[in-house]
């Protein structure tokens, strides 16, 4: 019988954002609360840590800017225990709602202060509920500008947030609009009787049974033999956090299952490997062809 082939190397990655930063309860909670509430990231972020140590596991860490000024110490420790650290923004606005110097003057800061407190370059980057969309692909422009090496902000799925359905559903080089050029790693989609299913983690991990995303994710490692990249938020494995009232569709989303959270994650860190996601994407020889994009994964805007 021959040798089944070895188990690929995934990206596992966290958002470090809290339960008042999402966007499924911005028009439930003013921004101008957020200094008053509850905040709880730093101690769900920690039992990550534990147990990303457990498993030997190291992870990307898409930092929020404002929890970079209210937990530099959070930002530090992560570092320190050798996970890579990246940037999600400072304010966790939408890009499709900034104005190109706006999200500019937001991501060179977020960047930078990242960079000051763990002495280290920040090379990756993900967009606020990956709002680059095909009415925001002018950030990729400023990705690029601001030195970023990767990018995972595109979701190849339709979404009332967010969305680009046809966009290589595979880790690749892109072309910015501006003719720039850096490495996507969209959010991972299996394929199920023709339809498109995000397996990706977040709300699809906690609403979808276990099996459908160890399905998926098994039929893009096994069968594809495509790494895939995975995600949740600290706020995710928290049942006990604040419940907001807001829209039964904005509720459903955000609530159901968090109980379910961190046990599943137990299962998932079993079963398949995990890294880092400048790893993953050095170990494919991405970086190596930024400078030499092939024509056909450029990403067009109309």
């Amino acid at each position: 019988m021959p040798n089944p082939p070895p188990r690929l190397l995934n990206a596992m990655t966290v958002d470090v954002e809290d339960y008042f930063h999402v966007q499924a309860l911005s028009k439930a909670i003013d921004r101008k609360q957020w200094d008053q509430l509850d905040y709880r990231a730093e101690a769900n972020t920690r039992v990550l840590l534990e147990m990303f140590a457990a498993h030997g596991i190291r992870a990307t860490f898409f930092v929020l800017g404002w929890v970079t000024k209210r937990s530099p110490a959070l930002v530090r420790e992560i570092h320190a225990a050798g996970h890579e650290i990246a940037c999600h923004g400072m304010s966790h606005r939408m890009v499709y709602t900034q104005t190109p110097a706006e999200f500019r003057s937001e991501t060179i800061e977020a960047k930078s202060l990242l960079e000051d407190l763990i002495g280290a370059r920040v090379r990756g980057y993900r967009a606020a509920s990956y709002s680059i969309t095909r009415q925001s692909l002018w950030a990729l422009d400023v990705l690029v500008e601001a030195g970023f090496e990767y990018d995972s902000s595109i979701f190849p799925v339709r979404h009332d947030f967010y969305g680009i359905p046809d966009a290589a559903p595979e880790p690749g080089v892109i072309r910015a609009p501006g003719g720039g050029t850096l490495v996507e790693f969209p959010l991972a989609v299996a394929k199920f009787f023709g339809a498109s299913v995000p397996v990706s983690g977040g709300g699809y991990f906690r609403i979808l049974p276990y099996a459908v995303t160890r399905a998926g994710l098994r039929q893009l490692n096994e069968r594809l033999r495509r790494p895939f990249s995975f995600y949740l938020h600290p706020w995710e494995i928290d049942p006990h956090q604040p419940v907001v009232e807001a829209g039964w569709r904005s509720k459903f989303r955000h609530y159901t299952n968090l109980r379910r959270t961190q046990p599943r994650l137990q299962r998932l860190l079993r079963d398949f490997n995990f890294s880092t996601m400048h790893e993953v994407l050095k170990n494919m020889g991405m970086f190596e062809g930024v400078k030499a994009v092939q024509p056909g994964l450029a990403i067009s805007a109309a």
